[in-house]
């Protein structure tokens, strides 16, 4: 509920500082008097895009603070939430505007942005007129408001659930498209490449392994002379068979030598196993060195066909084994791709018909609610002097979607016969005000925490008319809030409270002024909407008959 309005410098007002009450809040005033400028404030402290000259002549800057008190379960708190403000009982709203047109905005004392501020307003507040583009007149807001009267949100969860699963099933079955294409855009180069790799069976290690062999047998034929002389030396007939000899020798005398001899003859024991060792190590190269020339050959075959496969791929040999089941485990996805994205598919068509069952169950939960809706209307029409107009809510097939594939429009004929055709369209300025206050009435349910406002909604009707909009006004803001800018004094008889605004010349400046009303000065200038500037017995008469309802 919006509870205070302050405003400073803004247009014709210099300050003015308003405090709103709960049920119907009237305000009258001549034309011009500055009711237009309380609006332009309001949208101004809202964030709302409108004139941009705001700042009164002569102003620095010009400040509009709006105070509304905040349920525990208002909306306005997520976006609050969202926003990282703290929420508490009260939400103060401010806004200043210099007059070079910088504008600054506060949220409970935490600067922030236009978009925040029109985020929260559309939870605070809902205007409702002939220019009423962002509500009632809006279609694209009208499927949503049917939901809403129709008491729909299970069978739209139900809906949006099913999109959800659908949208998935369908990107699973693109994505897998989408690599089965790039893949068999390939197979033959799969195909090739996996049968290359699999007919040469490359090993890990096995490149250093057969350049290590090769340059070994290359080597072969230079060093095995050697080798051998080597081992010939090392043999029985070279240092082993001298050493065994001396050995022998020393240790058929070594007990006459007076224990002199034990150190040598423990060395050359020990002379013997190295040499031994030696010998067995130089027999083992020898016999490696022994190979069969044909054997090189092949150790090269195969050492340069490893290289080259590494070459044609962009690798290095030891990467070869794993790219090959790289590849092959490729192949193997294309060969089951299909298996797979027949399941998907089936899946897709699966979610397609959960999807278009769940949205036909929602399209005629909304034809039931359309109906009981436009009777509702109808019913409300009657009194307001348009019992021969005609509302339809009109449910057409759309493009698919989370909510469904219906487009729904309010659509008028204001005559029998008469095409029907969208509210902003077909009805006259007094008519559009009727129809959208029957709808508003009808629209009601679930906006008691949105404060309300008509501007001059009562245009161009008077008489029963006028007081039928009124009643229904008054039932409309029971249990909440409505602000009504109106001319007609049967509306404003009906206001729980009233406001006058006018219009005075105070040092050549030109300033608006806010009076609240007591009891006999709402006589007073209800008498002057009925009579004009001079106001007679009688028109005070009627104003305390319609006063008293």
């Amino acid at each position: 509920m919006l509870r205070a309005l302050d405003i400073r410098d803004i247009l014709i007002i210099d300050r003015l500082e308003i405090e709103f009450r709960p049920g119907l809040n009237v305000l009258t005033g001549e034309t011009g008097a500055g009711k237009s400028i309380l609006l332009d404030s309001l949208g101004f402290v809202l964030g709302w895009r409108g004139r941009a000259d705001l700042v009164r002549q002569g102003a620095g800057q010009g400040e509009v603070v709006a105070e509304f008190d905040l349920p525990p379960d208002h909306p306005a708190r997520a976006v609050l939430e969202r926003a990282g403000i703290p929420a508490g009982d009260e939400l103060i709203l401010r806004r200043m505007n210099t007059a070079e047109g910088r504008k600054t905005a506060w949220v409970n004392d935490r600067r922030c942005s236009g978009e925040v501020l029109r985020a929260l307003s559309e939870t605070l507040v809902e205007l409702h007129g002939q220019h009423d583009d962002k509500g009632l007149l809006n279609p694209r807001g009208h499927r949503a408001m049917l939901d809403a009267f129709g008491g729909l949100q299970p069978q739209l969860d139900a809906v949006r659930a099913a999109w959800r699963g659908m949208v998935e099933a369908r990107k699973a079955v693109d994505e897998l498209e989408e690599a089965l294409a790039r893949v068999r855009s390939e197979e033959d180069y799969l195909r090739h490449a996996v049968a290359e790799l699999d007919a040469l069976d490359p090993q890990p290690g096995e490149d250093a392994e057969l350049d290590a062999r090769r340059r070994m047998m290359q080597a072969a034929e230079r060093i095995r002379e050697d080798v051998a002389r080597a081992l010939a030396a090392l043999g029985r007939d070279g240092a082993e068979g001298a050493a065994g000899d001396a050995l022998r020798w020393l240790e058929g005398v070594g007990d006459r030598a007076e224990g002199m001899l034990e150190e040598p003859i423990a060395a050359l024991g020990r002379a013997l196993i190295e040499l031994g060792e030696a010998q067995e190590g130089v027999e083992r190269c020898l016999e490696a060195l022994d190979f069969n020339p044909a054997e090189l050959e092949q150790v090269e075959e195969r050492l340069f066909a490893l290289r080259a496969l590494a070459r044609k791929h962009g690798i290095v040999p030891d990467d070869l084994p794993g790219f090959a089941e790289t590849l092959r485990e490729r192949l193997a996805a294309l060969d089951a791709g299909d298996a797979d994205l027949e399941a998907r598919r089936t899946a897709l068509a699966k979610a397609e018909a959960g999807y278009s069952s769940a949205a036909e169950d929602l399209s005629a939960a909304r034809r039931l609610a359309a109906g009981r809706l436009d009777a509702a209307v109808m019913a409300e029409l009657a009194p307001l002097k348009m019992e021969r107009a005609v509302f339809e809510t009109r449910i057409e097939p759309a493009e698919p979607g989370p909510e469904g594939h219906d487009a729904v429009t309010f659509t008028v004929a204001t005559n029998p016969g008469a095409p029907a055709g969208p509210l902003n369209r077909i009805a006259s300025g007094g008519e559009l005000s009727r129809f959208l206050l029957a709808l508003k009435v009808c629209l009601r349910g679930n906006d008691s925490g949105l404060t309300m406002i008509f501007d001059e909604i009562d245009r161009g009707v008077g008489g029963a008319t006028a007081d039928a909009v009124g009643r229904r006004l008054a039932a409309l803001a029971q249990g909440g809030q409505v602000l009504v800018v109106t001319h007609s004094p049967q509306v404003a008889a009906r206001g729980a409270h009233h406001w006058r605004v006018e219009k005075k010349v105070a040092d050549g400046a030109t300033l608006s002024t806010v009076t609240p009303l007591a009891p006999e000065d709402r006589v007073d200038e209800i008498a002057r909407m009925l009579a004009g500037d001079t106001i007679t017995d009688e028109a005070r008469a009627a104003a305390r008959a319609l006063l008293a309802g």
